[in-house]
């Protein structure tokens, strides 16, 4: 009778090493798992930064206002009789 107990707990054994040894074993599918997850975070974040500056693109497409904003902004330009002041901070 124990020889047969050691039979079956050595099929067993044996059925176990591919569920856990394998190329598809539950290690190997936690860490396919971790990284769809990592790679859904990341689109979703490459999405949302699309979306704005999609957002942008149609703003500086319709609108005159964004464009004067991004010139006085970026390029520190001024409209005729207007004074600009830079304050300069020393570090």
């Amino acid at each position: 009778m124990k020889f047969l107990a050691f039979i079956l707990l050595l099929l067993i054994a044996l059925m176990q090493y591919p569920l856990w040894f394998s190329k598809a074993s539950w290690g190997k599918v936690w860490q396919v798992e971790q990284d769809v997850i990592a790679a859904r975070k990341n689109n979703l974040d490459l999405q949302n930064r699309n979306n704005m500056l999609e957002a942008e693109v149609s703003d500086l497409k319709q609108g005159l206002e964004a464009i004067e904003e991004r010139a006085r902004s970026d390029l520190g330009m001024t409209k005729q009789d207007e004074i600009l002041f830079q304050i300069v901070r020393n570090k």
